[in-house]
């Protein structure tokens, strides 16, 4: 249910984001403003955003692309011969047993930019799991301090993070691992701000970045820790939401969209 979190998530959350945000039709994704890196979050089991990235980056024309869902070794997979072929490329990253939903839905964005070289940002299941008690810093390693990992975060900030992470998993985890919960989400966003750096470093970009809602946030995504380390880039990050927000959420551009069809994630876990 990884995929479901974000939506939940970003209805708990408080918004602040930058100047000039607006909303965008689809048909405003062949002309978005110019950017080193663009960020385009999703919900992940929506099939509609995906087809918005797709658009996206073919009118981006990125020189790389970078995946949350993918490991740096899956993306050296990705190779010309199968990059075309769903069934090849899927088997080849072994996505059926990755947990996220149907490469069907994923597959237009890696042929949307044929030529782009592809970045993985995801990090191992079992380091994500260590940062949850030993914090980010200790995870991330040397560079913890350049991405901002060591700076403790301000007191309102954790306290609205915690709450959206108690709600992101259905109000049914104890309230003292929400910490924890953060903790795992700021090393995400710093992992997707190392591979966007390198992306950018190794092909002078643009850069497209696949990610979630969460993730591509203005307020304190993975922009923030990205701004640390390439501080002269220009990033535009695009949200997708499946209902009109109730005040400006925080991105430069986003989308309202059609739901996607899905069942009550937290049904099996409210008690009786």
């Amino acid at each position: 249910m990884r995929y479901l979190c974000f939506r939940s998530a970003l209805a708990a959350l408080s918004f602040a984001t930058a100047a000039g945000a607006e909303q965008i039709a689809p048909a405003s994704l062949s002309d978005l403003p110019p950017a080193d890196v663009v960020i385009l979050g999703e919900i992940h089991d929506n099939p509609i955003h995906h087809a918005n990235q797709a658009a996206a980056v073919a009118a981006i024309r990125p020189a790389a692309l970078v995946f949350e869902m993918l490991t740096p070794e899956q993306a050296a997979r990705v190779t010309p011969d199968i990059r075309g072929d769903a069934s090849a490329l899927g088997a080849a990253l072994g996505w059926a047993e990755s947990g996220w939903p149907d490469f069907a839905m994923y597959h237009p964005i890696f042929t949307a930019a044929p030529g782009a070289a592809v970045y993985g940002a995801a990090l191992p299941r079992g380091e994500v799991r260590r940062s949850v008690g030993e914090g980010a810093a200790v995870v991330f390693g040397d560079e913890a301090s350049a991405y901002g990992l060591a700076d403790p975060l301000p007191g309102d900030e954790q306290a609205a993070r915690e709450a959206g992470q108690m709600e992101a998993h259905c109000n049914a985890m104890p309230a003292e691992m929400m910490g924890g919960m953060v903790e795992a989400q700021r090393l995400r966003d710093a992992a997707l701000a190392r591979a966007a750096r390198a992306a950018l470093d190794d092909t002078g970009g643009p850069v497209a970045v696949i990610t979630g809602n969460g993730h591509a946030r203005t307020d304190w995504g993975m922009g923030r820790a990205l701004a640390r380390v390439a501080p002269g880039a220009r990033v535009l990050a695009i949200g997708q939401l499946e209902a009109p927000p109730g005040e400006t959420p925080p991105f430069d551009l986003w989308l309202v969209t059609d739901p996607a069809e899905r069942p009550d994630p937290c049904e099996g876990l409210r008690g009786n």
